[in-house]
């Protein structure tokens, strides 16, 4: 007898609940705001909940925090956005049009360019306010459509693609709260975004990526910094398989975005990458689901050619962006005669001697205005000594034509100056647009390729030598030798500018990005391009520039790439092999660089021997071509060595010098 009011008062409180899981979570939405205060997300919210009590309740919710969070204004329009779509959504409750995925975000879409539409054309920058409203339509929409899948009915399973959606508007809601000038709720959403793409994949973690680096642009005003870095961070944590690794390929990712943009937010994000990854670090390991399977990765073929498809179309979306903003020329310098134009028609046009000024001597006003503009110019304030005195006697409201013209002259100057800085920020995103899209073809052309893991069948023995300048304790020169994991032996040396400290710290700097760079699998060129137009924002600060010689062997060829490096050997038995490049360090050139390339054979039984300029001179290095084809030894560092002595001798130690020695033995067969 008792069953009915049970489940009566059970069903009453399921609803109470589900009405304050709206109401209270569109409020919170409301404080996740972009560009021009709009809140798109929880209208999206209150789009998702549907008509009737839930979208009431979502509604209510979302004034309530209107209120709390924005302008009067703004919240007015917030209101009236929220009652149309509710009205709507009320009155095709009974169609099936209601019950198509699409209807409700494309009608609160629809709802937020027409009410905010009217704003924006009664405002007094209607093009600057019209980008931001259509960023917050989409945004709505696309919040619509992901919160709609949070709001099934109980037995219908979550989509986890709408958890992470509302997860990451609700990190962006605590963007403004800062700790040491790091945003808390961007490091939350980069740890949540570290996790995604470690655990999803490539093609979930580039999406994931790519949408919510476009969300935060949108809510902080950037010019599409967020974007290109949690696409690159998404990008190379996910194809790392294990949690440490993934995090510095998150924080590497970040890193280039960040190192090829002059953005004010480009600090911070670095450091809010650097936290989320160590947050997303510290995230237990049942999260994963205890300890994560190491899997062949024998996975579909069709997803993987599905996946080099949409990466392909990503680059290329990004190269033809790329090439449009190198089609279009750069808005043409102002003409200076636009100020006395406008200051003439404010102080001229009453005066009694109009007339003769601007027609009858026309040609002597023109004349004397022309010869006053460089002065003015130089000075950034007019005087009267800058006119002629014909003309200045003449003028009888010269006192009042001085002020109109200094006022059309300080706006002169700022139009310019913006024009300037116009330019500059599109030169910096243009450069963002390539990177990223050499770097996505790059990692396409990785999954379509086949690599050997050459294992154990290939081995190969290194010998190094290094020794600072006279007169220095440390070395400026710095050298890596390792393998990856498709078992590609690299060997990296590079040669920081000068000597001592500074130059061993931008050596190491760049043997280290170059290093991470090549363990993510990323092609050695796309990988060079990458570190060359980053280090050359950096050298535009500190000055510097640094050497990169690089060699890749795979099987039995050798791959060598430098950046204004010093020659290689190659020694075979007697013969010996000289390898030059000319390019320039990395930089010294801002725009996108590629490193001279050569190719050669390393059989068993060869020498591959890289030095630094301080070793010997490219001029004068006959007596190492010399050692190297009468050297009968087979232990690299014993070469090594002797190279370094002998240069020691000879060049009496006036830069730093630094020898790397690659020898591959022979098989037990080819020895006998």
């Amino acid at each position: 007898m008792e069953y009915r009011p049970m489940t009566v008062q059970k069903l009453q409180s399921g609803r109470w609940l589900t009405w304050g899981i709206r109401f209270f979570l569109t409020a919170a939405l409301t404080a996740s705001q972009t560009a021009g205060d709009y809140a798109p997300f929880a209208l999206g919210c209150i789009a998702a909940a549907g008509p009737g009590a839930d979208g009431a309740a979502a509604l209510l919710g979302g004034v309530t925090g209107a209120l709390l969070f924005l302008e009067f204004p703004k919240a007015l329009a917030f209101t009236a956005v929220g009652i149309l779509v509710l009205t709507a959504s009320t009155a095709f409750r009974e169609t099936k049009l209601l019950e198509r995925q699409w209807v409700l975000p494309v009608l609160s879409a629809g709802m937020v360019l027409a009410v905010g539409g009217i704003y924006v054309i009664q405002s007094f920058s209607p093009m600057e306010e019209a980008a931001p409203c259509a960023g917050a339509a989409a945004l709505t929409g696309v919040s619509a459509y992901f919160f709609r899948q949070l709001f099934r009915r109980p037995e219908e399973r979550l989509a986890p693609e709408g958890l992470l959606f509302l997860g990451a508007a609700l990190t962006l809601a605590l963007g403004d709260l800062t700790i040491l000038n790091v945003s808390v709720g961007r490091v939350l959403l980069c740890a949540l975004l570290a996790y995604t793409a470690y655990d999803r994949g490539p093609l979930p973690g580039v999406t994931a990526g790519l949408g919510l680096g476009l969300m935060t642009d949108l809510a902080v005003g950037s010019s599409g910094l967020f974007t290109a870095a949690y696409g690159a961070a998404a990008l190379l944590a996910a194809r790392c398989s294990r949690r440490p690794l993934s995090a510095a390929a998150f924080f590497l990712g970040a890193l280039a975005a960040m190192m090829t943009s002059r953005e004010e937010l480009a600090q911070s994000l670095l450091l809010e990458t650097a936290v989320g990854a160590l947050l997303f670090l510290a995230i237990p390991g049942r999260a994963f689901g205890g300890k994560r399977i190491q899997r062949a990765e024998a996975a579909d073929s069709a997803q993987k050619k599905a996946l080099r498809e949409r990466l392909s179309r990503a680059a290329e979306a990004l190269r033809e962006l790329y090439d449009s903003m190198s089609r279009t020329a750069p808005a043409a310098e102002e003409n200076p005669a636009v100020i006395f134009d406008r200051a003439a028609e404010r102080v001229c046009r009453g005066c009694a001697l109009c007339e003769l000024c601007w027609q009858k001597e026309y040609t002597s006003t023109f004349n004397a205005l022309n010869d006053a503009t460089p002065f003015l110019l130089e000075r950034g304030k007019a005087k009267a000594k800058d006119f002629p005195q014909h003309f200045a006697d003449r003028c009888i409201h010269l006192t009042e034509l001085l002020q109109a013209v200094n006022g059309e002259l300080s706006a002169f100057l700022l139009r310019k100056q913006y024009r300037r800085q116009l330019e500059e920020t599109r030169r910096s995103a243009k450069g963002q647009y390539a990177q990223m899209s050499d770097l996505l073809s790059a990692a396409a052309a990785g999954l379509g390729e086949t690599r050997t893991a050459f294992g154990e069948k290939q081995s190969c023995d290194i010998g190094a030598a290094l020794r600072p300048k006279e007169g220095e304790l440390v070395c400026g020169d710095t050298m890596e030798a390792f393998r990856t994991g498709n078992g590609v032996w690299c060997l990296l040396l590079a040669d920081g500018m000068g000597s001592g400290e500074e130059a061993r710290r931008e050596s190491a700097l760049t043997c280290r990005l170059l290093r991470q760079f090549l363990e993510a699998d990323i092609a050695p060129e796309a990988a060079l391009t990458t570190l060359n137009s980053a280090m050359a924002l950096r050298g535009a600060e500190t000055g510097s520039f640094t050497t990169v010689d690089l060699c890749i062997l795979r099987g039995d060829e050798a791959a060598f790439y430098k950046f204004g490096a010093a020659p290689s050997y190659l020694k075979k038995n007697g013969a010996v092999r000289r390898i030059t490049g000319s390019s320039l360090p990395v930089g010294l050139r801002g725009t996108p660089a590629a490193p001279d390339i050569t190719t050669a054979t390393l059989e068993p039984g060869s020498f591959a021997v890289m030095i630094s300029d301080g070793v010997a001179d490219p001029n004068r290095d006959e007596w190492l071509q010399d050692l190297l084809a009468g050297w009968n030894g087979d232990d690299p560092q014993t070469l090594a060595n002797l190279i370094l002595s002998e240069s020691i001798r000879r060049e009496r130690l006036q830069d730093d010098c630094a020898v790397q020695v690659l020898y591959r033995p022979l098989s037990q067969e080819q020895a006998v």
